[in-house]
């Protein structure tokens, strides 16, 4: 079974985006005792389905990612793609739009990014602004996008391969817009990856969810899937319970 996984912040709040240092640390060990192959999403790509294999992923550029993350990683020489919102370097994520309970947590500036990308960590695409891509006009949906994805071509001296659409969500228009930059996208829909999926609206498993050894442990069995499929069913219902209001968003996750 091939799939991409993603965080976003390692810290100690319990938050919807966030996963506790040691138990991130415990995550690796698992994947590694697993005998899963760790590979970036370009390679995951082009694996065959029964490959035992899965790509890293951070979203939002949060600063612990430096601290926390990245030795852990580099340790283990694994690679990972940082997704950065490039208007907010810097600053912290409150952008807004959120779901309740996200903790107000400072981002990266572009020095701490450029020493993260020359040690091998790779910069993609989350937008200028975290912005939710699908309510955009076809041109600032495209700012959106180019935008961040020039700013990280100047301020970093490489073009982005990936982009993840701020809360997963995307459209027509989005996709046009990523497919002209960018090799892959990836969004919050959450299961592993299928032949034909279509390669700029990827989904994602969301590490939160991997809480026990048992989640690694038989990789891409039918236990493994069906626990999948029951945690992507369950993560559906309460998004029918729980409608987008003005302000909070509780649709796709918290991306």
């Amino acid at each position: 079974m091939r799939a991409i996984l993603t965080w976003h912040s390692l810290d100690e709040s319990g938050s919807p985006i966030s996963v506790a240092p040691a138990q991130f640390c415990r995550q690796l060990d698992w994947i590694s005792e697993a005998g899963l192959q760790v590979v970036s999403v370009t390679e995951l790509l082009s694996l065959p389905d029964e490959a035992q294999a899965v790509a890293l992923t951070f979203d939002d550029g949060i600063a612990n990612f430096a601290t926390e993350a990245a030795p852990a990683l580099r340790a283990r020489a694994w690679p990972v793609s940082l997704f950065v919102v490039t208007d907010r370097v810097g600053t912290d994520n409150q952008w807004g739009g959120q779901t309740r309970g996200i903790p107000v947590l400072p981002l990266l500036g572009w020095e701490a990014l450029a020493a993260l990308a020359a040690s091998g960590v790779s910069m993609e695409n989350h937008s200028r602004t975290h912005a939710r891509l699908d309510e955009l006009s076809e041109g600032d949906a495209a700012a959106e996008i180019d935008g961040a994805a020039s700013a990280l071509r100047t301020r970093l001296n490489r073009a982005p391969e990936g982009i993840a659409y701020p809360y997963g969500a995307f459209g027509a228009r989005t996709l046009a817009a990523a497919r002209r930059e960018h090799h892959w996208g990836v969004t919050t829909e959450f299961r592993a990856l299928q032949t034909g999926d279509d390669r700029h609206a990827l989904p994602r498993l969301d590490a939160r969810y991997f809480t026990r050894r048992a989640h690694f442990d038989g990789w891409g069995s039918r236990r493994s899937r069906a626990w999948i499929w029951a945690r992507r069913a369950a993560r559906a219902a309460r998004a029918t319970l729980m409608p987008r209001r003005r302000g909070v968003v509780v649709p796709r996750g918290p991306a």
